[in-house]
């Protein structure tokens, strides 16, 4: 495995037993083995256990091995609308226009505006009415992956609200203390490092600390609670003093934080941060304790104590890259010495990890083992010699692989991709709470700028690739990644596709840096797809993003399928982002310088989207997030009973997609189980609030430097798909179900959307859908 990769480096599989089912057939291409054309037969996979950095998570992953023989019935396309059993009944209640009919002929299946509520943010409601209104019922798999990711999002935001808080507030204000006594009783270098950590405390829980407008007031409870404001009486229990000695820096620090305009040079750290992060989003606008823990954790995780002085702005920057290497070096030593602080860091930590995975910079554990390395068991003093000493040990640690954005990085020419490199290396040092390390955005910091080289092909202002920018030095470069790179990359052949007709693989060196993740990705294991839910929930997408081959339902072996499914895993994957964006290190493009039916004899059924292999891989995903979490004591139990309701609605859907595509007979209690499907979810969406349940969601993933706009992912409005399916008695039905409806699109970095701004925009003025949705969209 590429030692590039971080993860691969640090965890350790502690029980691991694996079960090969065999692999027949012919490979359809797919990165995954295991696909056929005729047979879809898979491994089963069980392991459990994983170390890293510190922690341990509790990973317990066991995927079913598949044996399915791909055997449903087709049709010849176009499709006669008069070969559809049902086709006049369901005209009758959601007549498709010609645009519509004619895609659905063509095709064998179309998406529309939910002809219902075209504003329509509840993925689930569609199938209650469908019920009602007696129409087929067509199961996706974009409503399942909304189902978890609400199960996803409301636990992490529970945790954090319920218990994180709290346990970040009493680590950092003892952090405080600790180090106004250093500052007190240290002298030199050290002193200063103590007065810098002061500050940096001091502004971790000023922006953690309730304001009186943010705090219930003890007047207003009359029966009325408002659950988005502190509790009365949070004033006295969330209080500290700031102490005179770094008031002015840190007021300055709170100033450009709450101003969050973009790049500028912070007062404490003394090199370019880009402040426009601190705009709470994701389910952090929900309420004011959300939004305080967001700006905190922020700057956690963003905050670098650089261990190299190149992007450190000051009259002496190695002077101060000793003083910043020394503050990292106080906060470990004053973690290890206090067992309950470690294990508050260790708990945040650790959940955390759990969910989006390690950080991808350097962190207490090791400043503290390369402490033990330069010091032994002797006096820790920080003298010039000593740091010099610490920073080499510390250097031999694996770098950071994701550009975040810190100091502002500028090439000069030549541009190179090792120039690139350097400026990632500068970027080392330590973070209290580092940002994660996630696969897509490491294939985005390295299909960017200097790494993919200028554009080879011709264009205008107006007529441009959406990946292109014109840099600084003005050179046309690629200064954006798209989704479809990481849909490619998790193996999808449309996106690949997609990605060359639309002229976004344009550039000198994007093959070949394609290439060199391409083969990275591709040779993983199931257990490093599978090191924690961020990873997992990946894994899951990976088979609706294959070729559909022969067996599979006609609609599916299309090439308007292929990219209906594209949108499914975009959409799935914006909501990833944007459940993790707290935690989850953004990638950063580096600024570059200078008629008649016959009668209906027999019931008309529902359907179920037929990918057996993608509900294995949920179900199996689903069932870790629930043990993992009750493992480490963080579920509650609503929440438990969801998990357990989507497991066996997944178990089901798995079971009757294997039946659809043998071309057996569904028996009356499945197709029941269709036709209520909507009855069935109320368990899994039990307790959850409206806004929880909302599909419109939108999630920043990149920043480009050069133009200061961020990449927005987002997911609007539930649409309509019409599917025409073959029964095993021959007869061709028409049903339907919701849809995600994905967008993507480029925003001005001072102002990064929360889902409130973004349901705005989606009402008064929506961006254009991508292109390939032209093919299945009437």
């Amino acid at each position: 495995m590429d030692p590039k990769i971080k993860f691969a480096s640090v965890y350790l599989m502690l029980l691991v037993f694996v079960f090969f089912a065999g692999c027949s057939g012919k490979e359809t291409g797919q990165n995954t083995p295991g696909y056929t054309a005729d047979v879809l037969k898979t491994e089963a996979v069980t392991f459990s256990g994983m170390l890293g950095q510190g922690v341990y998570l509790p990973v317990n992953y066991s995927l079913e091995a598949l044996d399915v023989e791909l055997k449903a019935p087709s049709y010849d396309l176009p499709l006669e609308k008069d070969k559809i059993t049902n086709y006049a009944a369901f005209s009758g209640k959601i007549p498709l226009n010609e645009s519509a009919l004619e895609m659905l002929e063509r095709n064998g299946f179309v998406v529309i505006k939910n002809p219902y509520d075209s504003s329509e943010e509840d993925i689930t409601s569609m199938y209650v009415t469908l019920k009602e209104e007696e129409i087929p019922v067509f199961i996706t798999t974009d409503s399942l992956l909304h189902l978890y990711h609400i199960q996803f999002d409301e636990t992490l935001r529970q945790i954090e609200e319920k218990e994180f808080y709290d346990t970040l507030w009493e680590t950092d204000l003892a952090l405080l203390n600790s180090s106004i006594e250093e500052y007190n009783s240290a002298s030199g270098e050290e002193k200063e490092a103590a007065r810098r950590n002061t500050a940096y405390f001091t502004v971790a829980l000023s922006l953690l600390q309730p304001k009186p407008e943010q705090i219930q007031a003890s007047d207003e409870t009359y029966g009325f609670v408002d659950e988005t404001l502190f509790p009365a009486g949070s004033a006295g229990k969330y209080q500290f003093e700031v102490p005179s000695f770094v008031k002015e820096d840190v007021d300055a620090e709170l100033a450009l934080i709450e101003a969050h305009e973009g790049f500028a040079l912070s007062p404490i750290f003394l090199y370019e941060e880009d402040y426009s992060q601190y705009v709470p989003r994701g389910h952090y606008t929900r309420s004011e304790k959300l939004q305080n823990y967001f700006k905190a954790f922020v700057w956690h995780g963003r905050i670098s104590m650089l261990l190299k002085d190149s992007l450190i702005q000051s009259e002496d920057p190695a002077k101060d890259s000793r003083i910043q290497t020394i503050q990292a070096s106080l906060i470990s030593s004053q973690l290890e010495n206090s067992p309950e602080l470690l294990e508050n860091w260790d708990r945040i930590y650790g959940v955390t990890a759990f969910y989006v995975g390690f950080s991808d910079d350097l962190g207490p554990y090791e400043y503290m083992e390369a402490m033990d390395q330069v010091f032994g068991n002797g006096e820790r003093e920080f003298n010039e010699t000593a740091v010099e000493e610490l920073k080499a040990a510390l250097a031999e640690n694996q770098g950071p692989q994701i550009y975040g954005g810190t100091g502002n990085c500028i090439l000069e020419p030549p541009f190179t991709p090792e120039q690139a490199d350097e400026c990632l290396e500068n970027t080392t040092g330590f973070r209290f709470m580092g940002q994660r390390f996630i696969p897509d955005s490491y294939m985005f910091s390295n299909l960017v700028g200097a790494y993919t080289g200028e554009y080879t092909g011709d264009y205008t202002k107006d007529e441009a690739p959406f990946t292109l920018v014109i840099s600084g030095a003005g050179r046309p470069i690629r200064g954006f990644p798209r989704g479809l790179d990481t849909m490619a990359l998790l193996g999808s052949e449309r996106a690949v596709y997609w990605l060359d007709e639309l002229n976004d693989s344009s550039y000198e060196n994007y093959s070949a840096r394609y290439g060199e993740l391409d083969s990275e990705f591709s040779n993983f294991s199931t257990a490093d797809w599978n090191r924690n839910l961020y990873w997992s929930w990946l894994y899951s997408l990976q088979p609706l993003l294959k070729n559909y081959g022969e067996g599979y339902p006609t609609f599916m072996q299309t090439d308007a399928w292929q990219d209906k499914e594209l949108s499914t895993s975009l959409a799935s994957w914006t909501e990833l982002r944007h459940d993790t964006i707290l935690y989850a290190k953004q990638s950063y493009t580096v600024l570059e310088g200078s008629a008649m039916v016959p009668p209906e004899e027999k019931s008309v059924v529902g359907y179920v989207e037929p990918v057996p292999d993608f509900y294995a891989r949920l179900l199996a995903l689903t069932k870790m997030t629930n043990q993992g979490l009750d493992e480490m004591d963080v579920l509650d139990p609503v929440s438990k009973a969801r998990f357990t309701e989507l497991e066996n609605i997944l178990s089901r859907l798995q079971a009757i997609s294997e039946k659809e595509l043998e071309n057996e007979e569904l028996t009356e209690e499945d197709y029941e189980f269709i036709k209520n499907f909507g009855d069935q979810l109320e368990g899994v969406i039990a307790d959850v609030d409206e806004k929880a349940r909302k599909t419109t969601i939108v999630a920043d993933v990149h920043t480009d430097g050069n133009t200061g706009d961020v990449l927005e992912e987002g997911v609007g409005y539930v649409d309509m798909v019409v599917v025409a399916y073959k029964l095993p008695d021959d007869r061709i039905l028409i049903g339907v179900g919701p849809v995600f409806s994905y967008y993507e699109f480029k925003q001005p970095m001072s102002d990064r959307l929360t889902d409130e701004k973004w349901r705005e925009m989606l009402e008064a003025n929506p961006p254009e859908k991508p292109e390939w949705t032209s093919t299945y969209i009437s």
